[in-house]
């Protein structure tokens, strides 16, 4: 006779969850390995364009990838959230490469801008999507926070990095700087392609909908059945903190070097800073235990709003020293309220709907350099800078409404 059949003991949420993520953190790192993201404004001087063409090659990479969000969303759900990404990844891989292997020209590095563009819309709603998903299918939704908090960390981190490397390596070789970029970022679609399974929307209807015959719903009926005005106010809330914290970023190096200080402390403040934006995503899951996210949003927008503020006072040391404090909070704040995207979302339209979201914060995005651009050419570097408190502050009010407890989404049972 056989005894009874031995089944292995079951791995504990943590290490079963780190099995499914690892390959998505060795993504982070190689799709975030880009030396040329500090220097690319020098490189593009080097080929001979002027500030005007410059801004316009700008201008096409965040159109063309707001405009293709949705249709590339909704392309992820039907045919797969991996191939999406790959296909991204290997695109804009290939718009790096193409920067130094293509004959000059400004027509051929617009071609190159606008393909970009379209490649980061091919990944940015589906890698969430793919990773959320993952984690549901297997039973461990709640470890998304953790998981991701750790993913953005090591994302950021990199980043800063490779803009620090690429500086020093810039100074010997363009070709060096962005061939690895390229290549690193080929890689990351290969370890994708490789080391994650598919999945599509059909495939991640909720467990307990299975045997159900109610009709699929459409996206926009599955939309219609979670928004609430809670939900809508905190879209454009959290795109008015993007758009917020972007420019800030780039535009407080003008402020601290019309201020009098110094290059070498300006890159030390811009190199603290991406230092600063790669660990604080890993408070998120404390933030999200100890704060709830009606009073965590409202937090986040008015310290931007002091730090925007009080750099119209002038002087460096204060704007650096609150710039550093601040820049950190919408990072904690951004992976708190993804998660909370994520699970008011269906399964099935994941990708796409994000998608959306995506679109409205790149459209707030391009708006706020436009705006903060205006805004400096009129005020100056430190005056406009001051004057942008008014967008955070504006958030702040939208927000006001939300600071009851309430529902996020119409079948949301938990008031928080």
């Amino acid at each position: 006779m056989t005894g009874p059949l031995r089944t292995a003991p079951a791995d504990p949420p943590a290490a079963l969850a780190q099995r499914i993520v690892f390959p998505f953190y060795v993504y982070a790192v190689l799709s975030n390995t880009l030396l040329q993201r500090g220097v690319f404004v020098l490189y593009l001087v080097h080929q001979g364009f002027s500030a005007a063409q410059i801004a316009l090659l700008q201008t096409v990479l965040y159109l063309s990838s707001a405009l293709a969000e949705i249709p590339t969303g909704i392309l992820a759900d039907r045919f797969g959230r991996r191939s999406s990404i790959v296909i991204g990844q290997f695109l804009s891989g290939l718009c790096v490469l193409g920067q130094i292997l293509l004959p000059g020209g400004f027509p051929v590095f617009l071609g190159l801008f606008l393909l970009q563009g379209v490649a980061f819309a091919c990944v940015s709603g589906a890698e969430t999507a793919l990773l959320y998903d993952l984690l549901r299918q297997r039973g461990l939704k709640t470890e998304y926070l953790r998981v991701k908090s750790r993913y953005a960390a090591f994302g950021a981190t990199t980043m800063g990095l490779a803009i620090a490397l690429g500086g020093f390596l810039q100074r010997f070789s363009w070709e060096l700087v962005y061939s690895v970029s390229g290549c690193a970022l080929i890689l990351a679609a290969v370890l994708l392609l490789t080391r994650v399974p598919e999945l599509r929307g059909a495939e991640t209807d909720e467990a307990e909908d299975e045997g159900s015959h109610d009709p699929v719903p459409s996206r926009r009926g599955a939309l219609m059945s979670i928004l609430t005005p809670r939900l809508a106010s905190l879209v454009i809330v959290s795109g008015l903190m993007h758009a917020t914290t972007t420019p800030y970023f780039i535009f407080t190096q003008g402020s601290l070097s019309d201020q009098g200080a110094p290059t070498a402390l300006v890159a030390l403040v811009i190199s603290v800073a991406y230092l600063v934006s790669g660990t604080t995503p890993l408070l998120a899951v404390r933030a999200a235990e100890w704060i709830p996210l009606r009073a965590l949003v409202p937090l986040t927008v008015l310290a931007l709003a002091a730090g925007l503020a009080l750099t119209g006072v002038g002087n460096p040391w204060l704007t650096a020293g609150l710039f550093l404090l601040v820049i950190g909070v919408p990072d904690i704040t951004a992976v708190v309220i993804d998660n909370v995207f994520n699970e008011a979302v269906p399964s099935r339209f994941r990708a796409s709907l994000l998608s959306v979201i995506t679109f409205i914060e790149s459209a707030l995005i391009g708006l706020g350099y436009l705006a903060m651009g205006w805004l400096i050419d009129r005020f100056g570097s430190s005056g406009g800078v001051a004057w942008y408190a008014a967008v955070p502050i504006a958030a702040f009010v939208l927000w006001l409404p939300a600071l009851r407890k309430g529902r996020w989404t119409r079948e949301d049972a938990v008031a928080r």
